[in-house]
């Protein structure tokens, strides 16, 4: 009879974070590898409506992005994991999900006395 030992290697990973606000935006590849894809999938977000640069207008070069699209973008890549969805599809998705956000704002404050 033999007995093996294993050993499991683990790695750690140190990474500076900093909060996506006005003073610390995101540029487009940062965007990119936040929610874990390409930047020419950043320019498809754009494309479709599903975010927008922090000022209209701007270069493609130039572009960068708030916290709001990051959590957008985020969405919209769980949507098209989880469900296989298209761009087109997942914002759509999305804008329905802030409207009915919105309406129940809407419903809560005309209920509070």
């Amino acid at each position: 009879m033999t007995a093996t030992t294993y050993v499991r290697h683990t790695s750690v990973t140190i990474t500076q974070a900093h909060p996506v606000d006005d003073a610390h935006p995101l540029g487009t590849i940062e965007l990119a590898r936040a929610a874990g894809d390409r930047e020419e999938w950043v320019v498809a977000l754009v494309e479709a409506g599903l975010i927008a640069p922090a000022v209209p207008g701007a270069p493609q070069a130039q572009w960068v992005f708030d916290g709001e699209a990051l959590r957008c973008a985020l969405q919209a890549r769980r949507l098209q994991r989880d469900f296989d969805v298209g761009l087109d599809a997942a914002a759509l998705i999305i804008d329905l999900q802030r409207e009915v956000r919105r309406l129940r704002a809407l419903v809560g404050t005309r209920q509070t006395p």
